[in-house]
């Protein structure tokens, strides 16, 4: 057996990185895989055609490019079937589609994405689907919410900007006895740190956008599923036309190849910057699950391999007409930290939480909550950043 050609399973996970998915003999030797741009695929007879009889079709099926990505997905994932779709949203979205119907009960929890609790309260509802949204830390106490039209769980562990765990072997024990389909939208930890399909979840779902891309420059999501249920996603996905482009599939390609140093790097600074928040006297609370303090912790500690470069911390004010002025001049006190969306990047950014959708959980922490993405820049650099910015909210 050749190197090229050895098990990957017993390797290392920067190992393991650096190879999935791609075998450059298969390319004459290149290391990356080359980037095939294609709508039309030729076949070399008429028999063939009728047959579908080649490997590639037609280039929303896929093409050596996405096959590449894929590959390396479902051994990261341990997955049966990966799909590539333009972005994290619709890896979301196009998952509720493919196992949900009118007339069906979806139980959401409340601490989702914000835009896909949009997508469940306008499209899903206008489409007959039932949606109730759960406490994240129900755990299997989720089963009294069943009724006899569930047919799936969303579940997002940590949650969206306030970072709530989710016992998700308890959860995904509950659906399977229930038989539904169990979704987590694990984009927070990347399979590196947590494996949803290791525990009971059916399909894995990634905003590629983020870590694996790693340069705040690609629009990509990836939907991955399990035996059980990976036709039905293929199929749904197939039936919506949706697919990544070749550019963006090979810059998320080359991103994953780096992904776990550039994780470590995450972790180790905003592990940094999360302690030292704790000992600021402008900071209520910061919500951090590697933290011992964060209610979740014990959960983070059995189920999690580590913690990515995303935080959120409640700001002290002197009351509710001083939070808006306050948070504005924080903000706008730093210069490292941009003002933006998204996370994943190489740069740390910082944003305002909003919380006003939430039906289950608070919808407000006694104060602004400031959420951080933690980039690859020095440490000590970015705590000066925020020093700066205490100074500022402090004279607001």
């Amino acid at each position: 057996m050749s190197e090229t050609e050895r098990p990957s399973l017993s390797l290392g996970e920067n190992t393991r990185l650096v190879r999935a998915g791609y075998n450059p003999f298969d390319h004459h030797g290149f290391i990356n895989p080359p980037v095939v741009h294609a709508s039309t695929v030729l076949f070399p007879d008429a028999e063939t055609m009728a047959k579908h009889g080649q490997k590639y079709t037609y280039a929303t099926r896929g093409t050596p490019t996405s096959d590449a990505l894929t590959d390396a997905i479902n051994e990261l994932e341990g997955a049966t079937g990966t799909v590539l779709v333009p972005s994290g949203l619709a890896a979301v979205t196009v998952a509720l589609l493919a196992y949900l119907s009118p007339g069906d009960h979806a139980l959401i929890v409340d601490s989702v994405y914000g835009n896909v609790r949009h997508f469940c309260d306008t499209m899903l509802v206008r489409f007959g689907v039932q949606v109730e949204y759960y406490d994240p830390a129900i755990g299997s106490e989720i089963e009294k919410m069943f009724r006899p039209n569930t047919r799936l769980v969303h579940l997002e562990a940590p949650g969206s900007n306030t970072f709530e765990m989710q016992d998700v072997p308890a959860i995904a024990a509950v659906a399977r006895r229930h038989e539904a389909v169990v979704t987590m939208d694990n984009t927070w930890a990347t399979p590196l740190f947590f494996k949803p399909l290791d525990f009971g979840v059916d399909v894995s779902i990634q905003a590629s956008t983020k870590y694996p891309a790693g340069h705040a420059d690609i629009l990509l999501g990836s939907i991955s599923a399990n035996e059980r249920t990976w036709k039905r996603l293929k199929q749904a996905n197939g039936a919506l036309g949706f697919c990544a482009a070749p550019d963006d599939i090979y810059q998320v390609l080359r991103g994953l190849r780096t992904m776990g140093v550039r994780l470590e790097r995450h972790q180790s600074s905003a592990l940094a910057i999360a302690e030292w928040l704790e000992a600021q006297a402008e900071v209520e609370q910061v919500l951090y699950p590697a933290l011992p303090s964060f209610a979740g912790h014990s959960l983070w500690a059995r189920d999690f391999k580590g913690a990515s470069g995303i935080l959120s911390f409640v700001l002290s004010t002197a009351g509710e007409e001083s939070a808006r002025r306050k948070s504005h001049a924080f903000l706008d006190g730093l210069t490292l930290f941009g003002l933006g969306y998204s996370w994943g990047g190489f740069q740390s950014l910082a944003l305002e939480v909003d919380l006003s959708d939430r039906t289950v959980l608070a919808k407000s922490y006694g104060g602004p909550l400031i959420r951080l993405q933690v980039g690859l820049e020095d440490v000590n650099d970015l705590i000066n950043d925020l020093k700066r910015a205490f100074e500022a909210a402090k004279g607001a």
